[in-house]
């Protein structure tokens, strides 16, 4: 009977070490699971760091996006994943989503569905309950505030109109855009969120204000009520 005997990453194969490989290949030539292993740095006496970061890819289903909602509890869970090495993981993590921050419109210009998505991206990634954002306006499209209204639930969150408009008033906007997004990935508008915007809207040009659109969020799509002619 043979007995399987670890080891390390430091008696692999140059090229197969991940830090190694890295520097000799560049670091797209990284899978994903080499990438957790540099992060996680060590392994156990039973296990490499390569190991761990199998089991970590196994837990989350192969889906980043799974990962990316996971806490400090989560990873140590895992064999070989303390606190320090959660903490270490979860920073990488966050890093990654903030580097969307950088994918916002230049100069702050909204001219698309696709500017108003991408520069509240980094607020809204992941969240696990809803949020209702806006963002401010002025004549020329250019962004003048984003800000949070409301922080709710995992089936929905509570908006006052006059707190839209009174931020709005108080920034002296010409334009609003209203963004909530929907932790099933589901983009699809409720009947509350057609109901919500169409008050909005008529309420706003009592004020000389303009609703420019309302996204509904997911991590990969949105919903742009502009986009589909309904606003």
């Amino acid at each position: 009977m043979y007995e399987f005997k670890h080891v390390s990453i430091k008696h692999w194969a140059e090229d197969d070490r991940p830090r190694e490989k890295l520097l000799s290949k560049g670091r797209s030539a990284l899978s994903i699971t080499e990438l957790l292993a540099i992060l996680i740095g060590s392994g156990t006496r039973s296990a490499t760091a390569i190991d761990i970061g199998k089991q970590i890819i196994n837990q989350c289903e192969n889906d980043l996006n799974l990962l990316a909602k996971w806490n400090v509890q989560d990873f140590t869970k895992i064999k070989g994943v303390g606190e320090a090495k959660a903490i270490t993981l979860i920073a990488a993590i966050e890093l990654g989503r903030r580097r969307s921050a950088f994918e916002s419109p230049e100069k702050g210009i909204i001219s698309s569905s696709n500017d108003a998505f991408h520069l509240v991206k980094e607020k809204l990634m992941d969240l696990e309950h809803e949020e209702f954002w806006i963002i401010l306006l002025n004549r020329k499209n250019a962004v003048i505030k984003l800000e949070r209204i409301s922080a709710g639930g995992v089936a929905g969150t509570v908006v006052d109109p006059k707190i839209v408009f009174k931020k709005a008033l108080d920034h002296i906007a010409s334009g609003i855009i209203l963004i909530h997004n929907h932790p099933s990935g589901n983009i699809k508008p409720s009947n509350e969120d057609i109901q919500l915007t169409k008050s909005m809207s008529e309420a706003a040009r009592l004020l000389s204000l303009k609703i420019l659109d309302h996204l509904i969020f997911t991590n990969n799509h949105y919903f742009s009520f502009a986009d589909q002619g309904i606003l």
